[in-house]
């Protein structure tokens, strides 16, 4: 699950503005909702939070019309550079499993919106991406966009490496859209997978690193292990706002009852929220976005669930939902009907959404 209070570099924010902008697509538009600007995006050392940098990646995808291929164009403009002190510590190292091994215990250094998890596989491994957490609408989006960054990370720190099999869960393009995928990997992928994966052997994983240096690592490392304890403090205020707001649902607190609880001023809450990359509002639509998909899963009724969740109409829900998620919340149990509900209420209720 992608941690949204987290900040990151915002880098990965204006990578996604100028794919914007090469498409017709105008800085206002790709920046709707983030509480940013261009000013703050050019200075290199601005952090954003993760949830700013999604909803920039939200507004450009449904601007551009989500393209084949966009996410797979965008992740190759993840150059090496703008991952800084981190992308030492990845070149640095003494083998290629060594730089995944740092890859994996610092993933909040990176990018990426997708989980990643690496089992064996036959004498290798693979890395599985998946989406959790992520709308549906942009699943595919967000984990070609991973995969293509994690691919031209490899291409950057160590071109003469062999490309990896690379496999989607998803449909292949169109037979027309089908070359940038090649072009992109080095191989065509595998689609219709049960997974997406990058598989690697092990002859792979304990190739040496043409660039490796131990005194260069040892200081990148630490220099990374700084930042993420500098980052790690920042991310306390919205968890226990949404912990407070998780217990209350039904009839949210406002934003001065929950400051009085967690025995700081309403104004040094909403700073340090705003510090976070979001807001009190925000976080009430956010939990209650999370607990409806949650509800709808486990087969609650529309009805109930809007009761649960502190809404005085069921036609309050649908149209919040329908923000979120960019359909009401009975069509959105049926997209997912090839996961079934374990809950027993009936979706008769849902007929009112």
């Amino acid at each position: 699950m992608v941690e949204w209070d987290v900040p990151r570099s915002c880098s990965g924010a204006v990578v996604m503005v100028e794919l914007g902008l090469e498409r017709g697509l105008p800085v206002d538009v790709a920046l709707r909702n983030t509480g940013l600007t261009m000013t703050q995006l050019a200075d290199g050392a601005y952090d954003i939070s993760a949830r700013q940098e999604f909803t920039v990646v939200s507004n450009v995808v449904d601007g551009l019309g989500d393209p084949p291929g966009l996410g797979v164009e965008a992740g190759m403009r993840f150059q090496l550079p703008l991952y800084g002190t981190f992308a030492f510590a990845l070149i640095s190292s003494a083998t290629i499993r060594s730089a995944v091994d740092t890859m994996m215990r610092s993933m909040s250094l990176t990018f990426a919106f997708s989980s990643v998890t690496r089992t064996a596989s036959g004498g290798g491994t693979r890395f599985v991406f998946t989406a959790a957490g992520i709308p549906e609408r942009l699943q595919r989006f967000v984990v070609e966009r991973d995969v293509a960054g994690t691919r031209r990370l490899q291409c950057e720190a160590f071109p003469e490496a062999p490309p990896l099999p690379v496999d989607f869960a998803f449909p292949a393009p169109a037979a027309e859209h089908a070359d940038r995928y090649e072009v992109a990997f080095g191989v065509r992928p595998r689609f219709d997978a049960p997974q997406t994966a990058i598989t690697a052997s092990d002859a792979f994983l304990d190739l040496t690193m043409p660039h490796a240096n131990k005194q260069v690592r040892e200081l990148a490392l630490v220099q990374c292990d700084r930042l993420l304890e500098h980052r790690r403090p920042r991310r306390g205020t919205g968890r226990l706002v949404r912990d407070a707001l998780v217990r209350n649902i039904g009839d949210p607190p406002t934003a001065r009852a929950v400051a009085r609880e967690l025995d700081i001023g309403e104004r040094t809450l909403r700073h340090r929220l705003a510090a976070e990359g979001t807001s009190y509002r925000a976080l009430v639509n956010e939990v209650r976005e999370r607990l409806a998909e949650e509800f709808l899963a486990n087969g609650m009724a529309v009805s109930e669930i809007a009761h649960r969740l502190g809404y005085a109409e069921v036609s309050s829900l649908s149209q919040a939902f329908r923000r979120w998620k960019g359909v009401g919340p009975r069509d959105y149990r049926l997209l997912r009907a090839d996961h079934p509900p374990t809950g027993t209420n009936s979706p008769a209720a849902d007929r009112s959404s």
